[in-house]
């Protein structure tokens, strides 16, 4: 070989080694950093491929026992760091809110449907600072009280549905958990809800649930694919959420201001919020109308599993059903339905609640953050802009006291050991820190209500063929699949009851 095409073999060579060096560095990182432990990378996909878009969360939390309380994933340009403990989420979420309280560009739910002007979606900045005091105006747990007789309605409403057809219970408390936000938030009629509005929600709250996943579109780990053309079959399906998103936070918002202008309209928190700007000017209608509809698009999904996930528990344990029954016709008694003024006074039905959203937490994953500047967390390297997601089903199979995580267990929430419960909260429902829910209150309200007014008024049980299934959906939210249970109204009286409180409803 001639001394020319040495050197040129050479330098062949050292070409290569150069671009295998770059990819190696763009794809993973620089070999010097030390990231918090992972699965195996592959050459070129690293293990970001791991991260499945549906039920990942059972994933997560088998690597809990092989990587700890942090697992990271890399590839194709993108980072992921799962939190496995509540004591990771408190160090990086709330004591250093400042970086991770950012969400992921989410390229085509966020970019291409447009829902990235939702509060639940837009990085921590002045904009979502401005929704954020908007929603807390309106939410905070002294304002809510003004629709808890909206709530005790729609739950004897509820019930007179279920009374009449009992195997519709599902679509029941689907069309309730619609109902109780769109008459909080727009001040609705039960009619005009259901003919309108509800079902367009359910559509689009479950593809929205299905897009809002790290991972959902290969365009999500990929950005530049949002250039591609439209016929693409992803850029057809942002095309169709768009349109579906831009209806549901539009279409009662514009009910609203006709109403207004009319003189007609129903106490609201859209109309609330519209009347405060029009007297301070402090916000705009475009802040106003993307708040309520965040409110309106996801204060449902949530009440509607967490009631469904609790029927299918108590179908499964009757022992406990009995318990929260007794509970509530001690301090309720037997001549009228629950009211949310109960609720200090029902331990064992909170703690019945409680449990239902350790069993199986309606957002396992909670909502993803997004680091907003590099960080060094227990000697590893957490980089910008990496994709931080708090792993809400680990902590809620966590083992705490002396009771098995699997198992249904409502008096977990009971036991103290000293002086302080065992497991005392279940905030974490509601999201961490400076992102948790600002409708909490209210949600907290709507859940515990046609929980309660179920559990006095109807016994619940498996299914004459004892086939009662329990499976979930793998979405953001994580709603019960269709089973089978039977609600029997307790007694003559109380079906008795149930008409009459729902003919007395105003909404």
């Amino acid at each position: 070989m001639t001394a020319e095409l040495r050197l040129l073999s050479d330098s062949y060579v050292i070409l290569f080694v150069f671009v295998l060096t770059l990819i190696s560095i763009f794809v993973f990182g620089s070999p010097k950093r030390n990231y918090p432990p992972g699965p195996p990378a592959k050459p070129l996909v690293g293990n970001i491929l791991d991260v499945s878009p549906q039920g990942a969360w059972i994933k997560f939390t088998k690597y809990k026992e092989v990587y700890g309380d942090l697992v990271f994933f890399h590839g194709l340009g993108n980072n992921i760091l799962v939190l496995n403990s509540m004591k990771a989420i408190n160090d990086l979420l709330e004591k250093k809110g400042s970086i991770y309280s950012d969400r992921p560009s989410f390229t085509v739910v966020g970019e291409l449907m447009g829902l990235g002007q939702s509060m639940p979606l837009l990085p921590a900045r002045e904009e979502w600072r401005a929704h954020r005091r908007l929603a807390y105006t309106a939410l905070n747990a002294t304002a809510v009280k003004r629709y808890h007789t909206i709530q005790e309605d729609l739950a004897a409403i509820l019930s007179k549905q279920i009374l009449e057809t009992p195997q519709d219970f599902f679509s029941h408390v689907r069309l309730t958990a619609g109902r109780i936000i769109l008459s909080v938030t727009y001040g609705l009629s039960v009619s005009t809800a259901d003919s309108e509005y509800i079902s367009h929600a359910e559509d689009t709250m479950h593809m929205i649930s299905k897009a809002t996943v790290p991972g959902a579109f290969l365009a999500d780990l990929l950005p530049w694919m949002k250039h591609l053309p439209s016929w693409m079959p992803f850029q057809q399906e942002a095309k169709q959420g768009r349109e579906m998103i831009e209806r549901l936070v539009t279409k009662p918002f514009e009910h609203v201001k006709r109403e207004m202008a009319s003189g007609t309209a129903p106490p609201s928190l859209t109309q609330d919020l519209l009347s405060m700007d029009a007297a301070d000017r402090t916000t705009s209608e475009h802040q106003i109308k993307w708040t309520t509809g965040a409110l309106y698009g996801a204060g449902g999904e949530t009440t509607y599993s967490t009631v469904l996930t609790c029927l299918m528990a108590m179908a499964l344990h009757p022992d406990k059903l009995r318990k929260a029954q007794a509970e509530l016709d001690e301090i309720v008694g037997t001549e009228r339905m629950p009211k949310i003024s109960d609720k200090a006074n029902l331990p064992y039905v909170s703690a019945v609640i409680k449990e239902t959203m350790r069993w199986h937490p309606a957002l396992p994953l909670s909502i993803a953050r997004c680091t907003s500047d590099d960080d060094v967390y227990e000697g590893y390297d957490i980089p910008k802009g990496t994709i931080v997601m708090p792993n809400v089903w680990s902590i809620a199979f966590a083992k705490i006291g002396p009771h098995d995580p699997s198992e249904f267990v409502p008096e977990r929430f009971l036991e103290t050991t000293g002086a302080a419960p065992i497991d005392p909260t279940t905030s974490w429902a509601f999201g961490f820190a400076r992102r948790i829910c600002p409708g909490k209150a209210l949600g907290e309200n709507s859940v515990f209500i046609l929980i309660a007014t179920l559990l006095a008024m109807f016994d619940i049980a498996p299914p004459d063929d004892g086939e009662l299934k329990v499976a979930f959906s793998k979405g953001l939210v994580s709603y019960p699949q269709p089973f089978k249970c039977k609600l029997t109204p307790r007694s003559a009286s109380k079906a008795a009851q149930i008409v009459w409180r729902a003919n007395q409803s105003v909404v």
